[in-house]
């Protein structure tokens, strides 16, 4: 079995949640939350954890409306998603990460963590959630490529 290196993450106009899987690809953590500032910073942080993950690809959460639709959010997370993968030279992919923002409170919430005064670990949870749905859909159909910008 191949490895796999890919960073989830969960874009938000505050934060960024960023999830690592482990080298097999079956088990995806959360690794940090990024407290956005610039684009800069934004790279600047991620490259650490890319450099430190040996990351060869991005996993972005693409936030679809309820119906389906691409609203506003999922158009700037896409120009986002697009900018950082020019900028880090790694190919990136989308999971539909539309309720994973509410999965992630019932996941601390089962684990007994506190996340009312500490909004970066749902932001966290949501970037596993996000990887972890993209390794198991990888894991279904390993024979499919997945579809890369």
């Amino acid at each position: 079995m191949a490895t796999v290196a890919a960073l989830g993450l969960d874009v938000g106009l505050k934060r960024i949640g960023v999830a690592g899987c482990d080298g097999l690809g079956l088990i995806a953590t959360g690794l940090t939350t990024i407290e956005r500032r610039s684009f800069k910073a934004d790279v600047l942080q991620l490259r650490y954890w890319i450099e430190a993950r040996q990351a060869q690809r991005l996993v972005v959460g693409l936030p679809y409306t309820l119906s389906g639709e691409l609203g506003f959010q999922a158009k700037q997370v896409q120009k986002f998603a697009r900018r950082l993968s020019e900028a880090l030279q790694l190919p990136v992919e989308y999971v539909d990460e539309r309720l994973t923002s509410h999965a992630a409170k019932e996941n601390l919430r089962a684990r007994r963590q506190s996340f009312r005064h500490n909004k970066g670990a749902i932001d966290r949870e949501a970037a596993t959630i996000i990887l972890q749905q993209w390794l198991d859909q990888r894991e279904r159909s390993p024979a499919r490529k997945p579809q890369e910008l």
